[in-house]
């Protein structure tokens, strides 16, 4: 059997989980949760990057940092993992799904041609909304998801994002280590482009945290809000003082040192990623009624 991806253990990950045993933080407090947030900021050239306990809860924070309400509709592509769906539902909103294309990325004319004929941008309370002229709910939001670590072409989305007052979301779960190459956004790492994008370091990503997930944005205020509900929305942690609904999504200290060692082979991995890919290129190419499928548009990926 060919495993989809096993953990490739091989720098510092035992030195880094011992420090934590030896020094007793093990738990979601400790140096190398800031130390994990930092490092990846640096990798991805994100302003910010907020650690929570998988790539789920980072998406389901996200929705709630840029206002998305109960009714509201967040666009989502049809292939893709559970999560984002998953997401739109625990923020009680509803997904509205969008055909892929040939890289297994939203089809973005597609998209582009639902926002144009089937939705009408209105004022309510004064400011501009984006209405589903069939079901009158909000769109709120678009999730793209950058699949196989493949990177959506964003150019046009995100200007009519902005037009029509829709926050735009990364799904950048399997891609940290994609960036692209080419046009408007070259050399921005997926994840970077949007308002929010959100990282996985599940055991079967390119690297792995044993779990864990990441906000990246450039915004300080959701940053700031997004760590502020992550850890339980902690006013005061001296009395306990509590003005919001708080999460406990943040993640483990040892799952932090874990990932750090991790993020240092990185390059390595993707290295080894792409001769694999090659092979199979070449192996199954040679067979009848087989493909690899195509990889991204015009960017460098993780594979």
């Amino acid at each position: 059997m060919i495993k989809l991806h096993e953990p490739f253990l091989c720098g510092n990950e035992w030195r880094y989980i011992k420090n934590c045993l030896d020094e007793g933080w093990v738990s979601s407090a400790g140096k190398y949760v800031d130390l994990f947030e930092k490092k990846i900021a640096k990798y991805t050239d994100a302003k910010y990057a907020v650690a929570c306990i998988n790539g789920t809860s980072a998406l389901q924070i996200s929705l709630k940092l840029v206002g998305v309400e109960i009714n509201d509709e967040v666009i989502v592509p049809s292939m893709t993992f559970i999560a984002p769906v998953n997401a739109i539902s625990y923020n009680n909103a509803k997904p509205v799904f969008m055909d892929n294309d040939d890289y297994y990325t939203i089809d973005v004319n597609k998209t582009i041609e639902f926002l144009n004929k089937k939705s009408q941008t209105i004022l309510r309370k004064k400011l501009p909304i984006t209405i589903n002229k069939k079901t009158g709910n909000r769109i709120a939001a678009l999730i793209v998801v950058h699949l196989f670590g493949n990177a959506v072409k964003l150019d046009r989305l995100l200007d009519l994002c902005r037009k029509k007052n829709i926050v735009l979301i990364e799904d950048a779960a399997e891609s940290i280590g994609t960036f692209y190459q080419s046009g408007r956004f070259k050399n921005k790492h997926t994840g970077t482009v949007g308002k929010i994008g959100c990282l996985s370091f599940n055991g079967n990503k390119i690297i792995t945290a044993g779990g864990g997930g990441m906000i990246l944005t450039n915004n300080l205020k959701i940053a700031r809000r997004a760590k502020y509900l992550t850890t339980q929305a902690k006013d005061d942690p001296i009395h306990y003082i509590h003005n919001d609904i708080g999460y406990n999504f943040r993640l483990s200290n040892i799952q932090a040192a874990l990932g750090l060692a991790q993020l240092e082979s990185l390059t390595a991995q993707i290295k080894k990623k792409k001769i694999i890919h090659e092979i199979y290129k070449s192996k199954i190419g040679k067979i009848k009624g087989l493909r690899i499928s195509k990889t991204s548009h015009s960017d460098k990926c993780n594979y």
